[in-house]
């Protein structure tokens, strides 16, 4: 089956404060972005037309475009509301948002501080990121390393820092895996290609310490989920050697939601109990809030 190319799709993108049909949302050749991934981004989740942490993604592209050295052109409010007037304006209630900034093209050089800040906003329509999740995927582990937080600025959501996740995905993919579980340059367990990992063992979740990788809006909603009903929540350094020593395992991000894991480089892991009560704790929270935030 034909999978529809994302520049050749009906609909409307919010581009620089207006609203631009979806094939003409262009950018130049030239534009620094492309040259020298001087660009953020946020991927968001619309749930009954309700954007789940509008706001904290917001402000996190925000802080983002900071730690490039840029000021995102619009606030938090102003993004919040292009967001939903996008839904709208497509015309759908459950869908996915990738909003982002992006250096222009006056300038083309490492150096480019006089250029404009541009931003804009898409959306379109996205089932679960990964094809029958609930099976659990399967992982290989990357040929790749998430760098040390002094060579790049792992608190930023920036596109440059997903360079190495799409070669280590490609590589996944080619041998027959699902993800790819990136360490970092310590050779302790980071996350996934584009989400944050957890494990679980007798009862207990350990997931790694977000030193040098995102610190998920998505990891923290599971981990209060998992306090609110109980569930010790460890967050710390993890070793390769102990992944034989969990007995669940899964994956959480705006896209992958909660995606639960039956295999990381051979050794097998059975979505069970605690896996399952996450899953729908989440889908009960994105939808209470959908309705909350609806009826307001």
């Amino acid at each position: 089956m034909a999978v529809q190319p994302f520049h050749d799709r009906d609909g409307w993108i919010w581009m620089d404060g207006e609203f631009v049909p979806h094939r003409e949302a262009k950018v130049h050749v030239l534009t620094h972005a492309m040259h020298y991934a001087s660009c953020v981004f946020e991927g968001e989740r619309a749930y009954g037309g309700v954007v789940f942490k509008s706001r904290e993604h917001s402000e996190r592209l925000i802080h983002s475009g900071k730690l490039m050295g840029f000021r995102v052109p619009f606030d938090a409010v102003e993004i919040d509301r292009a967001k939903r007037e996008l839904i709208v304006k497509n015309g759908w209630e459950d869908c996915y948002i990738r909003a982002l900034a992006w250096r222009g093209s006056e300038q083309l050089g490492v150096s480019a501080k006089h250029n404009t800040i541009h931003a804009a906003i898409a959306a379109w329509q996205w089932g679960d990121y990964f094809a029958d999740k609930m099976k659990g995927i399967r992982l290989m582990i990357a040929p790749w390393r998430r760098p040390a937080p002094d060579t790049a600025p792992s608190n930023a959501k920036a596109a440059g820092l997903y360079m190495i996740c799409t070669l280590s995905k490609h590589a996944a993919e080619d041998a027959g895996f699902n993800d790819a579980l990136m360490f970092d340059w310590r050779g302790q367990i980071a996350e996934a290609t584009g989400a944050n990992i957890f494990f679980i063992r007798d009862g207990v979740i350990h997931t790694p310490t977000p030193d040098c990788f995102l610190n998920g809006l998505t990891r923290q909603t599971v981990i209060a989920l998992a306090r609110q009903a109980g569930i010790e929540v460890v967050e710390r350094a993890i070793f390769p050697n102990e992944l034989a020593t969990f007995s669940e395992a899964f994956l959480t991000g705006s896209a992958a939601e909660i995606t639960p894991i039956r295999e990381i480089a051979g050794m097998p892991f059975k979505p069970g109990a605690t896996t399952e009560r996450l899953v729908q704790d989440f889908v009960a929270l994105t939808r209470r809030k959908a309705r909350a935030e609806a009826a307001a």
